[in-house]
């Protein structure tokens, strides 16, 4: 899947220019499809076996998300990889 707005990386050679980007519109990478089977490999790698990560039925019976939702800390684990896409800085 792929979102009309998202912009190739941009290319960055110093921190003035990453500064000029304060303000400005934030740049966007494509989209990223998280689904259950890389939150329960997430929960292996972390021990974090929470119900309302790993057992959509339960989930989907008593969370009030009506489903799933993957850890806090598997969204904060995908920055690098979505800044990756947006942000590229050029050695000087």
């Amino acid at each position: 899947m792929t979102d009309s707005n998202a912009v190739a990386a941009v290319t960055f050679g110093d921190a003035a220019a990453l500064r000029a980007l304060i303000g400005a519109e934030p740049l966007v990478s494509d989209w990223l499809t998280v689904d259950q089977a890389s939150v329960d490999r997430f929960a292996e790698a972390t021990g974090d076996h929470q119900w309302i990560h790993v057992d959509p039925e339960r989930a989907r019976r008593e969370s009030p998300f009506g489903g799933p939702v993957a850890h806090g800390f598997m969204t904060l684990s995908l920055i690098p990889a979505l800044l990756g896409k947006t942000v590229a800085l050029r050695a000087c």
